[in-house]
C-alpha cells in the first residue's frame, strides 16, 4: 500500500464549511492506514489542541496548520470590490517555532486584517515564515487564480516569490477533486514546478469524511449562506470528491507523477510540533520593591486583610487556615494568579465599580476573602478550600467574578493597560447546532414547510443535552414518523449528521450582574492562563 498523508483538511471549525468532526479525523486516517494527518481550517486554529489530543490518542501524528487568507494588497486596505477578494494559502508548522509564527499570523489576520475574513499579507508572511511550510492551496490560491486568468507570467512570478521566501518548504499543490478547472490548473502547475524547480505535492481539500457525506456537506453550505438546495445561485462545489480519500485512491489518480504522493510523507516527516500539557505559565505581577518575593507580598495583603475581616486577634483556626492555603497556593505556583485577580478587583472597588461577592468554589478560599477577591466568609459557612485548589488535582484555579454591565469595560481597559493589550483576550465560545435548531435549519434548506418543520422540532424533548437519537428512543410518535415518512426520515438523518457542530463563534457570555441586566464575567483573561491561551489560540 502506498504511503500518503492528507495535508489539506477542514474540520468542523471551518465553521459551516468543514464537516469533519475533530474526533473522527484520526480514527478515519487510522482506518485508511495513514500514520499522520493535518488540520488546515479556514483562517483559524480553534481546533488545534483538540485535534492534537485526538491524534495522539489514536497513535496518529498530528500536523498543525491553517488555510490562511492573503489580502490582494495590504492587510490594512479595506476597499469594497477589491479587498474583499483574498487568496488562500496552506501553512503547516514544522516545529514549535513555526507553530508560534502561525499563531502570530492568524492573530494578525484578526487584529489588523479583518475584512470579511481574517487576512494577512505578504509583508507579515515574509516576516513570520520561519518554521513554516507553504502549499499553494486550492483554486482560490494566488498561483491558481493567475493560471485560470490566463496570466502565466503572473502565476510564475507569484510562485517565484513564495519560493524565494520559503525555499525548499514551498510546494505547488495538485488536487484530485473532480472540478474541471482543476485539471487545467494541475497541468500548468506541473509546468511551473519543473520550470522553477519547485516541488509538487498532492492534496484533496477534504471537507468531509466519506464520499457519501457530500450531500450533507451541501446542506451545511446552504445553512451557512442562508440558501435552499433548490436555489440556482447557491454556493456549491459541484463535486463529491472532497473527502478523506485513501492512499490508494490518491496514488492511482497521480500515478503518472508519483513524487507528489511521496512528497506528502516527506512534508509530514518535517512537521514535528509537540505540545506540553500539565503545567501553566502565568504572567508576572510586579510587586513593590520592598518585598523580596511575590509570596511575601501576598502574605502581607492577607495579614492586613484578616485583621480587617476578623479583628486584631483572629482565632487559631483562622490563622491555621490562612497558613495552609498560602502554602498550597505557593506550592502550586498560583501566587501571581491571586495577585492579578486581587489587582483588578481592587481597582474596580476603588473606582466604585460594582463587583459581585463571589460565586463557585473560589468562595471557599479564606485568602480570597482576606484580600477581598470574595466577600463570603468561608469559615462562617464551612466552605472547603480543597474544592477550589487541591494539590491532588492539578488544575487552574478559576474565580467567577461579576462586574457591573455598564462599567465592566473600564476594568477590561485597566487590565489591558497594565498588562499589555497583546496579553489580554476575551474568551471565545461556540454556538453549536442543537437538536431542535439543526432540524429547523435542515428543514428550511430542504424547503420543507415551516409549520411542519417547527412541529417536528418541538417533538424533541426540551431537556439539557438532548440529542435527536435520544429523542427517537423517548418519543414514540417521532419514531413512527421517522420510520413511515420518507421526507422526515431524510431530514432527521441529515440533522443527526450535522447535530452538535459549531455554528458560530462569539464572546463568552455569562450571568446577570447587580443591575439585573445581561452581563458577562471579566472574561478578559491574561494570556497563557489555560492550555488554549498558552498556545496562543
Amino acid at each position: 500500500m502506498p504511503e500518503f498523508v492528507h495535508l489539506h483538511v477542514h474540520s468542523e471549525f471551518s465553521l459551516l464549511d468543514g464537516a469533519n468532526r475533530i474526533k473522527d479525523l484520526p480514527v478515519r486516517a487510522k482506518e485508511l492506514g495513514m500514520k499522520s494527518i493535518a488540520i488546515t481550517d479556514h483562517g483559524v486554529m480553534y481546533g488545534a489542541i483538540d485535534f492534537y489530543k485526538a491524534c495522539k490518542k489514536e497513535g496518529i501524528k498530528p500536523i498543525i496548520g491553517c488555510e490562511v487568507y492573503v489580502a490582494p494588497r495590504s492587510r490594512f486596505d479595506k476597499e469594497g470590490q477589491i479587498d474583499k477578494e483574498y487568496n488562500h494559502l496552506i501553512l503547516l508548522a514544522k516545529d514549535n517555532k513555526g507553530y508560534k509564527n502561525l499563531s502570530k499570523l492568524v492573530s494578525i489576520g484578526f487584529l489588523d486584517g479583518y475584512y470579511y475574513k481574517p487576512r494577512i499579507d505578504l509583508e507579515v508572511l515574509e516576516k513570520y515564515h520561519e518554521g513554516l511550510i507553504a502549499l499553494s492551496a486550492c483554486l482560490a490560491g494566488s498561483v491558481n487564480r493567475a493560471i485560470l486568468e490566463g496570466n502565466m507570467e503572473k502565476a510564475e512570478n507569484t510562485a517565484k516569490w513564495f519560493k524565494d521566501v520559503f525555499g525548499e518548504d514551498y510546494y505547488l499543490e495538485l488536487q484530485n477533486n473532480g472540478i474541471k478547472e482543476q485539471v487545467l490548473a494541475n497541468q500548468k502547475l506541473i509546468e511551473i514546478g519543473r520550470k522553477l524547480d519547485i516541488p509538487l505535492v498532492a492534496t484533496n481539500d477534504a471537507h468531509y469524511l466519506k464520499k457519501e457525506d457530500a450531500y450533507n456537506h451541501e446542506v451545511l453550505l446552504c445553512i451557512q449562506t442562508g440558501k435552499k438546495m433548490s436555489d440556482e445561485d447557491r454556493m456549491r462545489f459541484e463535486t463529491d470528491e472532497l473527502y478523506l480519500k485513501s492512499p490508494e485512491e490518491m496514488a492511482d489518480y497521480f500515478s503518472n507523477i508519483p513524487e507528489v504522493i511521496k512528497n506528502t510523507v516527506k512534508i509530514a516527516d518535517k512537521c514535528n510540533v509537540e505540545f506540553e500539557f500539565g503545567h501553566t505559565i502565568l504572567p508576572n505581577y510586579d510587586v513593590p520593591k520592598e518585598y523580596k518575593t511575590h509570596g511575601e507580598y501576598l502574605r502581607k495583603l492577607c495579614i492586613d486583610g484578616i485583621k480587617n475581616r476578623y479583628g486584631e486577634n483572629p482565632s487559631k483556626e483562622i490563622l491555621e487556615r490562612i497558613e495552609f492555603e498560602l502554602s498550597v497556593i505557593e506550592k502550586m505556583g498560583y501566587v501571581d494568579y491571586f495577585l492579578i485577580v486581587w489587582d483588578f478587583i481592587h481597582y474596580a472597588k476603588e473606582n466604585g465599580i460594582p463587583v459581585g461577592p463571589g460565586r463557585g468554589s473560589g468562595a471557599g478560599s479564606i485568602v480570597a476573602y482576606a484580600i477581598e477577591i470574595t466577600d463570603i466568609d468561608p469559615i462562617k459557612y464551612s466552605l472547603l478550600f480543597e474544592r477550589f485548589l487541591n494539590p491532588e488535582r492539578i488544575s487552574m484555579p478559576d474565580f467567577d467574578v461579576d462586574f457591573c454591565y455598564e462599567r465592566r469595560e473600564e476594568v477590561i481597559d485597566y487590565v489591558s493597560r497594565k498588562y499589555g493589550h497583546d496579553h489580554v483576550s476575551q474568551i471565545i465560545t461556540f454556538g453549536t447546532m442543537s437538536a431542535r435548531m439543526v432540524i429547523r435549519d435542515v428543514g428550511r434548506v430542504l424547503d420543507y414547510p415551516y409549520s411542519e418543520t417547527d412541529k417536528l422540532a418541538k417533538m424533541i424533548p426540551n431537556e439539557l443535552h438532548i440529542t435527536i437519537s435520544k429523542a427517537l428512543e423517548q418519543n414514540r410518535e417521532l419514531r413512527e414518523l421517522y420510520e413511515t415518512n420518507e421526507t422526515i426520515h431524510n431530514i432527521l438523518d441529515i440533522s443527526v449528521a450535522l447535530e452538535g457542530m459549531p455554528r458560530q463563534a462569539s464572546t463568552h457570555a455569562c450571568r446577570n450582574c447587580y443591575n439585573k441586566r445581561s452581563s458577562r464575567h471579566l472574561c478578559s483573561t491574561l494570556c497563557k492562563r489555560s492550555e488554549a491561551f498558552r498556545h496562543n489560540i
